[in-house]
């Protein structure tokens, strides 16, 4: 099963690339991030096209994410599941795919340390952990994968000095992706590639991407049945070049049956 992550930064702007994607790589399930779109403007015959089913969850011109697959698609939930507090944004959608359960996120990115949007990145996660309490259990074949707007380590930035006093480095931040791991999620990309240099993520600005200055923010994690299936983990930068790019570059995992 070969599954992807990807924040497209806005689906319409990127319509002509994402169709060219899915044409070379094929991956089995495609979980999209910064759709941008409202539910009744998914551009959904993109995939039903090339034998996908989807589902979407989004609410206005902001944030948006959606799960595409071609190995089934059963039970979705756009936002948390039902009993936890409903998100303002749509940031989560979750759907069971090939007997895999799916979870696409956009984590709240926190704007500053400390600004009641960094409250409520650090709260979204905790929630996150309740959602997934309510839907699956880590025995269970699961997929969280998506843009969690945080560099889980000092190596998951091009200089960590460039980044004192600012969101997605702080300890509170890790401390709330490691509670999302403590659930029972492995990252087989950074178990497989150790090394630093290796990034999802490169702001337009100051040629940072032929730089090689950017940050490792996007990832699928899987829960420990199914990462000890993983067959290989990358990061596809070549998606990263060319015209009108978005500025992250999806992220690919392979898992044997």
């Amino acid at each position: 099963m070969l599954v992807a992550t990807w924040n497209v930064n806005s689906l319409n702007a990127r319509i002509p690339r994402v169709e060219q994607w899915l044409d070379e790589v094929e991956p089995d399930v495609l979980c999209l991030q910064e759709t941008k779109l409202t539910d009744a403007a998914f551009p959904t015959e993109l995939f039903t096209s090339r034998g996908y089913e989807v589902a979407h969850h989004g609410l206005n011109q902001w944030n948006g994410v959606a799960i595409a697959s071609r190995i089934g698609l059963d039970d979705p939930i756009g936002g948390f599941a039902d009993g936890i507090e409903p998100d303002q944004d749509a940031r989560l959608v979750s759907a069971r795919c090939g007997g895999v359960r799916v979870n696409s996120v956009y984590v709240p990115n926190g704007r500053e340390v400390d600004h009641e949007h960094y409250h409520y990145k650090l709260s979204w996660l905790g929630r996150l952990v309740d959602h997934l309490e309510a839907t699956t259990a880590p025995d269970d074949d699961v997929i969280v994968a998506g843009d969690w707007n945080i560099a889980p380590t000092d190596i998951d930035v091009w200089d960590r000095a460039a980044f004192d006093g600012l969101t997605h480095v702080t300890d509170a931040e890790r401390r709330a992706l490691q509670a999302v791991l403590d659930w029972g999620l492995v990252d087989t990309f950074r178990d497989r590639h150790p090394e630093p240099g290796l990034y999802s993520y490169y702001d337009y600005q100051a040629g940072r991407f032929h730089k090689r200055q950017g940050m490792r923010i996007d990832y699928v994690l899987s829960s420990a049945p199914l990462a000890a299936r993983s067959t290989f983990d990358l990061v596809d930068r070549n998606a990263r070049k060319g015209t009108k790019p978005s500025d992250h570059a999806p992220v690919i995992a392979a898992f044997a049956s």
